[in-house]
């Protein structure tokens, strides 16, 4: 358990170096944007008192190292300023954005996970048939399509020819939890797509690989049915890699959302980001590209973990 913890550990503390690279690459990357940041909020009709009050109001006339500075402390507490749009507070702002994020990273996942998996078991005990090429064939056509193609596919057929469910995402106090699932089923039928292809590839390659191994072929050379070797020979030793590309397709589906949001107009942390940029919102922007960055990086360590977890020869390197 000791060494567990210890490299459960290192893991963390990697990951808050990284994180804290991230921020200063986030804050600083701003600052590099061309023109004038009051100028850009404004607008070319601003006043020179306006611009001034702006420049004050974004600590403009402060050095650029002590903005970062006051602007970290605060995010470490979840403060990261007003808007400079709507003068609320930012978290307030994305925290609800950021749960509805997380409901449709949620509900693609509870899909996608087991059909990924089911199916990645299927054709590595299928492989080389009929089943195996068709299913490679429509992965690798799933992994190629972009978010947004996919998406406006999926609102032609399902929305506009058979009319099933709306092709706009939009969500109100009001709703019970059957109207959630059905206003938010095509956003999340497109990430399923997109992510079902890899962990299933993925799956698959894992097992087949292990199929190879020589306690395989002595289960079989012992009579042991091809589905029995599969599901309590393989997969077992093939979780490691399995749960590592779970935990990274799951960080992609909080990370990655962005184009599926503005696609289906749904109220989440990848359309405030859109909406942020094109109003020149910086503490939004910058925000939102932090939580992005510190649960991708939560994630990775969530699977970093499980993989040491279920591989014997990662706890033990020696």
């Amino acid at each position: 358990m000791g060494d567990i913890l210890g490299l459960v550990g290192k893991r963390l503390g990697l990951g808050l170096v990284i994180l804290f690279v991230i921020s200063i690459i986030i804050f600083f990357m701003i600052l590099l944007l061309p023109g004038d940041p009051a100028q850009a909020v404004l607008g070319q009709g601003a006043t020179e008192d306006n611009l001034a009050a702006l420049r004050k109001e974004m600590e403009l006339d402060k050095p650029a190292i002590v903005r970062y500075l006051g602007w970290l402390s605060g995010a470490v507490t979840l403060d990261f300023g007003n808007s400079i749009v709507t003068k609320e507070p930012v978290i307030s702002l994305i925290g609800e954005r950021f749960m509805n994020t997380l409901f449709l990273a949620a509900y693609a996942a509870v899909i996608a996970v087991p059909v990924a998996i089911i199916l990645g078991i299927l054709v590595a005990l299928l492989r080389n048939s009929i089943f195996d090429r068709v299913a490679n064939v429509a992965t690798l056509t799933s992994i190629s399509s972009p978010e947004f193609f996919l998406g406006y596919i999926l609102i032609l057929y399902f929305s506009v020819k058979w009319g099933m469910f709306p092709a706009i995402s939009s969500l109100s106090d009001g709703m019970t939890f059957w109207q959630l699932l059905e206003r938010t089923f095509l956003p999340a039928l497109t990430l399923v797509l997109v992510v079902v292809a890899h962990m299933m590839r993925m799956t698959r390659a894992a097992i087949i690989n292990l199929l190879a191994s020589p306690y395989i072929e002595m289960a079989r050379l012992k009579g042991t049915p091809p589905w029995k070797v599969i599901v309590k020979h393989a997969l077992p030793n093939a979780w490691a890699p399995i749960i590592n590309v779970v935990a990274l397709n799951l960080a992609y589906l909080i990370t990655g959302v962005v184009l599926v949001e503005v696609v289906f107009v749904y109220p989440g942390i990848g359309q405030a980001l859109v909406d942020a940029v094109s109003k020149r919102d910086f503490p939004v922007v910058q925000a939102c590209c932090l939580i992005f960055a510190a649960t991708f990086i939560l994630l990775n360590l969530a699977a970093d973990v499980g993989a040491i977890l279920t591989n014997p020869r990662l706890r033990h390197p020696k």
